[in-house]
């Protein structure tokens, strides 16, 4: 039944889930966290820290490992695990396999048309938002803390959130630069 409802939930993120990995992210927690409770807030932002650290795009590696820890954490074995990342990778990737092969030849030829040009107009605010969203739900008290609670975390967590932002936004610091710098000063922190 777990193997059905992944393929049914992966593949309506995949089908309704525009703006790429980030702007599904906010789609997966809310299905895999809170409507189905597969998994609990902690894991799900351990499993987008794994997912960005890995080769390949976010959206598709979160969805192997949230379709891994739901079957896992249902109290099944570690092959059947493995048969729910494949379920989950193939149920996000589907739609996108089927719509970009019933649509590439249409859209080529009708790209410049006035509606298609106002679908994508509409469809640039949608994705900011969805983007905005994950960005909004990964930060809990997990990944931030609180000033109540952990002053040290908190302060320390903003100030190399801003330090990236300004980092790669003003002085145009190659990204992957800022990723290996975040995570020396978060190593560094340990200590």
């Amino acid at each position: 039944m777990i193997f059905l409802q992944l393929f049914i939930t992966f593949f309506q993120i995949g089908l309704f889930g525009f703006g790429g990995g980030y702007g599904m992210l906010s789609l997966i927690q809310t299905q895999t966290v809170t409507h189905h409770a597969w998994l609990t807030s902690a894991e799900f932002t351990n499993i987008v820290a794994v997912s960005q650290m890995t080769p390949g795009p976010v959206g598709i590696n979160s969805a192997t490992y949230c379709g891994y820890a739901a079957v896992h954490n249902a109290g099944m074995g570690e092959w059947y695990a493995i048969l729910g990342s494949a379920t989950a990778t193939l149920a996000l990737v589907l739609p996108s396999f089927i719509i970009m092969v019933l649509v590439c030849r249409v859209f080529m030829r009708y790209m410049d048309t006035l509606v298609v040009q106002s679908v994508m107009a509409g469809l640039r605010p949608a994705v900011v938002g969805l983007i905005a969203a994950a960005a909004l739900m990964l930060m809990t008290p997990e990944n931030f803390s609180a000033p109540s609670v952990n002053p040290w975390q908190f302060w320390i967590s903003i100030i190399i959130f801003a330090a990236t932002f300004f980092g790669t936004k003003i002085m145009k610091i190659n990204p992957i630069k800022m990723i290996c710098w975040a995570a020396f000063a978060g190593l560094m922190l340990l200590y």
